[in-house]
């Protein structure tokens, strides 16, 4: 981009009382960037290598399907849950149907609430292998990409015998789900958990004690708990800064009440304490994981008596708390089996509006750990 052409909102700033000063510039960091993780565009103002100040640039793939939701019906709408943050597609999942069962005023049986805090538990898990391995891959460690996924693989293997995919998966439907799981189910899991948990001891050792990982995370990117709070952050970005807050224990929803687990929280709200959460969590879920376990129901019904999806006339809301954070459904219900309007809350959106902040006076090196530790994922903001 030349000085001439200036993103909206720009201006050069010089001191013409400074006895050096140099010309600001402009770079375009996206929008095809391995590091911006999606289809996203950064407009970089630089003073040297120093970020100035930045702005991004959303769209690239904007789908619209919030109003195609106005033309379709409920059941229609699920699979457009899965396609946003493909990540937490489970999850994702999982807060439409809350919300429409709300509406339709059905309960669930024991052993479905166990099966779903289940597969909660390991979208989280798969979420955050996706984290570890992009998180040391963009700070150059290869190694951590091919074990993050290696283990991501070994859970989506479970979640594809579950639900018939591996990463858009339409499972959950009001009152249930499309089919019961397997008889193979508990024991894959408890032998994933097995190997986990012996596995997170080398995860740890590549990066936690790492010198490099330690002097390009620690102090960087440093988002303090009021502009956390300012900018809506959720998850464990807001966790790191010290933010108390997750849905499923401050707004139980399915079993979590019933469950021991705790929530991970960091004080100094930088890219160390966003990766430190992340690891922690992924021990949480494998603790609830092993609770699930031991009080599966082996027996019982797996759904509610199956009826129309209708909702009653009226406006529904349910908030869930996925691997990225708060990801809210606002549903409007007319007469008949289409929603009015349906509104997603997702949790990426938020955190890249406060990238700027966090990055002023930094290096575009330090913005790609940052980005990396803000976990974003484009098609969710998108939508």
């Amino acid at each position: 981009m030349s000085m001439t052409q200036l993103p909206p909102g720009f201006k050069i700033i010089r001191d013409e009382n400074s006895e050096a000063y140099s010309d600001e510039f402009f770079v375009n960091m996206g929008p095809q960037h391995p590091s911006t993780h999606g289809a996203l565009r950064l407009a970089i103002r630089m003073d040297g290598e120093t970020i100035v100040e930045l702005v991004p640039h959303h769209g690239y793939i904007h789908r619209g399907m919030e109003k195609q939701a106005e033309s379709m019906s409920y059941l229609q709408y699920f699979p457009m849950s899965d396609r946003q943050d493909y990540l937490t597609a489970i999850q994702n999942n999982l807060g439409v149907a809350l919300a429409y069962e709300k509406g339709m005023n059905v309960g669930v049986p024991l052993r479905q609430e166990y099966i779903r805090v289940m597969l909660q538990e390991l979208g989280r898990i798969a979420s955050h292998l996706v984290f570890f391995g992009c998180f040391g891959g963009d700070l150059g460690g290869q190694t951590c990409l091919l074990f993050g996924f290696k283990e991501r693989e070994m859970v989506h293997d479970i979640l594809e015998e579950v639900t018939g995919s591996r990463l858009t998966m339409n499972y959950f439907r009001p009152g249930g789900s499309r089919f019961d799981v397997p008889d193979t189910f508990i024991p894959r899991v408890k032998a994933f958990l097995d190997h986990m948990e012996s596995t997170m001891k080398d995860y740890e050792r590549f990066l936690s004690k790492n010198v490099i990982v330690r002097e390009r995370s620690i102090g960087i990117g440093v988002l303090s708990k009021e502009d956390a709070i300012a900018y809506a952050c959720s998850g464990p970005v807001a966790r790191a800064s010290g933010v108390n807050f997750d849905v499923r224990r401050n707004n139980p929803y399915s079993i979590y009440s019933q469950l021991e687990f705790d929530v991970p929280l960091a004080y100094n709200g930088d890219c160390y304490d966003r990766y430190n959460v992340r690891i922690a969590e992924i021990h949480e879920s494998m603790r609830i994981l092993r609770q699930c376990i031991d009080k599966f129901p082996a027996e019982g019904p797996w759904r509610s008596k199956e009826k129309p999806v209708k909702l009653a006339p009226g406006r529904y809301y349910s908030e869930i708390e996925t691997a990225k954070g708060l990801y809210a459904t606002y549903v409007v219900a007319a007469a008949g089996d289409k929603p009015y309007r349906i509104h997603t809350r997702g949790p990426s959106f938020p955190h890249i509006g406060v990238l700027n902040k966090m990055c002023q006076g930094l290096t575009v090196s330090d913005l790609v750990t940052i980005m990396a530790t803000l976990d974003p994922v484009i098609p969710e903001i998108d939508r």
